[in-house]
C-alpha cells in the first residue's frame, strides 16, 4: 500500500474485463464522458449513473474503472475486493464503490472498510455511492443530451442568460425566445455546463426556476 499512491494512473486498464451475455443479470456497458473524451466501462446502471453525474459535476481529470484489487484479512479468512472507480479531480483523488443502499450486506461493509483504509493510506478520499436524491439522475440525464459543443448561430444565448439573471422559469425563458425549440436545447446545454443552474431536488421542467450558475462569467 505504501507505494500505491505513487503509481501513475494514466493508461491503466481495469482489473477485469467487461463481458456481455444474454443471461446475465447486471447491465455492463460503456459511458462516454466529456470530461475525459473517452468511453469508460461500467457493470451496472447504477455505475453508469455515477459516471454521468461525475461528468456533470465538472473538475474531473481522469476516471479509471476497477482500478485495483484489494486482498485483506477478515475474521473468517482472506477476501478480495475490486473498487468500482478511481476518480482524479481538481479537488483530489476519490476511490469509489457503487452499491444500492438496500443491497449492502455485511460482506460489502467489510469490503468498503478495507477500501476506505486503502484510500486513507494513499491520501485519497473514499465514498460509497449508495443512494441519490429524487430527480437528480433524471435531470442530469436530460441535460446530458446537450452536453457536446453547441453552436449558437441564431444568437439565443444572451437572452437565456438574461432570463436566468432575474430567476425566470425554464418555460418562461424558452417562450421568451424567438426560437423556442432552439432555446430549450441551449438551456439544457447551459445547464450541463453550469452556466445556469436549477434546484436538482425538484423535477426538471418548465416550472423550474433557472438562475445564473457557477460558470456564468
Amino acid at each position: 500500500m505504501a507505494d500505491l499512491a505513487a503509481v501513475p494512473v494514466t493508461g491503466l486498464g481495469p482489473m477485469r474485463g467487461f463481458t456481455w451475455r444474454r443471461d446475465q443479470r447486471h447491465r455492463p456497458g460503456l459511458e462516454y464522458m466529456v470530461s475525459t473524451g473517452r468511453l469508460h466501462g461500467f457493470e451496472s446502471l447504477e455505475e453508469a449513473g455515477l459516471l454521468l453525474v461525475l461528468d456533470f459535476a465538472g473538475g474531473v481529470v481522469e476516471v479509471l474503472s476497477q482500478p485495483l484489487r484489494l486482498r485483506f484479512l477478515t475474521a473468517v479468512g482472506w477476501r478480495r475486493h475490486t473498487p468500482d472507480f478511481l476518480v482524479v479531480s481538481r479537488l483530489g483523488i476519490w476511490l469509489i464503490d457503487v452499491r444500492p443502499a438496500d443491497l449492502i450486506g455485511d460482506e460489502d461493509r467489510e469490503s468498503f472498510a478495507a477500501a476506505a483504509e486503502a484510500a486513507l493510506a494513499c491520501g485519497w478520499h473514499y465514498t460509497v455511492a449508495a443512494r441519490w436524491k429524487p430527480y437528480v439522475l433524471m435531470a442530469v440525464d436530460a441535460m446530458s443530451a446537450r452536453r457536446r459543443p453547441l453552436a449558437d448561430p441564431l444568437g439565443v444565448r444572451p437572452g437565456l442568460l438574461a432570463g436566468a439573471g432575474v430567476a425566470m422559469t425554464f418555460g418562461e425563458i424558452a417562450a421568451g425566445s424567438a426560437f423556442e425549440p432552439v432555446a430549450r436545447a441551449h438551456l439544457l446545454h447551459l445547464l450541463w455546463h453550469r452556466r445556469v443552474g436549477i434546484d436538482l431536488g425538484r423535477p426538471l421542467g418548465d416550472s423550474s426556476t433557472v438562475v445564473l450558475g457557477s460558470e456564468s462569467s
